[in-house]
């Protein structure tokens, strides 16, 4: 009896690697950006899979839950994820809805995704149809840096002026804005944390209503606190892009550098009251 016992175990664990999910997703929490990501990515991607969310637990260890999962694929939703599978260097991991990945420093070639900074010609394109040709820019290096040479090799294609100031204390903003008093006809504000806070978005409207200027942001969420138009990312089509990126990888069968490509889709928002006031035309 204990020999068959033994028998059944061992077939057990045999099979075992067969039943596992051909991805394993790594959720950072559970906010409903994410969630929508998710479905998203469920509707292109139909094989197996398995979600940990970070934030249920007080310490994980990526490394053995791999090891013991065995997935051919990791997806990393969100910035704690993407940290989280830094170590990895055997599997690919397709990203989406990780800031860190789409303006920081080059990931290795195993990692990839869905940045979540438009590309930004779609942003250009909305400056010029603003009737702006000079505009400004605060911003990490550390942080967006990759992201505002971008922005600097389509400012040439264009024909727009990048008027940009590096900013490595959020303290420093105030003094930042004032430099470019007079020589920007809109700023552009990028989803930097350095450059970001709460504080600071007030000095960002101040300066659009005082100086005339308007603020085009990421989020239409501040809309209503003053900017004038917003370029916003489509969360579930991120999700849809990443599942095909991973059914790609799945079915070349062997591990290549991951891609990392824009999000297809954004979606154009306009505080009405705001580009009368200012005397904007908007298409």
């Amino acid at each position: 009896m204990r020999l068959l016992l033994l028998c059944i175990a061992l077939i057990i664990l045999d099979l075992a690697p067969a039943w596992a999910a051909e991805v394993l997703v790594l959720q950072s929490n559970r906010s409903s950006g994410y969630s929508e990501a998710m479905r998203g990515f469920q509707t292109s991607f139909k094989g197996g899979q398995r979600t940990v969310v970070l934030s249920d637990y007080a310490e994980i260890d990526v490394e053995r839950i791999v090891k013991e999962e065995r997935p051919r694929l990791v997806v990393a939703v969100g910035d704690r994820a993407l940290t989280a599978v830094r170590k990895l260097r055997e599997l690919p991991v397709v990203t989406m809805l990780a800031l860190a990945h789409s303006g920081r420093k080059t990931s290795p070639d195993n990692v990839g995704g869905v940045a979540m900074l438009p590309a930004p010609d779609q942003y250009m394109r909305l400056l010029v149809s603003m009737g702006v040709r000079r505009f400004g820019v605060l911003y990490d290096p550390a942080k967006t840096g990759q992201y505002l040479k971008r922005i600097e090799q389509d400012c040439r294609h264009l024909g727009l002026q990048l008027v940009a100031e590096p900013v490595s204390d959020p303290r420093d903003i105030q003094a930042k804005l004032e430099k470019m008093k007079g020589s920007v006809e809109a700023l552009w504000m990028l989803p930097d944390s350095t450059v970001f806070t709460t504080v600071n978005m007030e000095a960002f409207l101040l300066f659009s209503m005082t100086n005339r200027v308007p603020v085009v942001t990421f989020s239409s969420y501040y809309l209503k606190n003053g900017a004038a138009a917003s370029l916003d990312i489509d969360y579930h089509d991120i999700g849809v892009q990443a599942g095909e990126l991973a059914v790609s990888l799945l079915n070349s069968g062997a591990l290549r550098k991951v891609p990392t490509v824009d999000p297809r889709r954004t979606v154009l928002r306009i505080n009405e009251s705001v580009i009368r006031k200012l005397g904007l035309q908007l298409p």
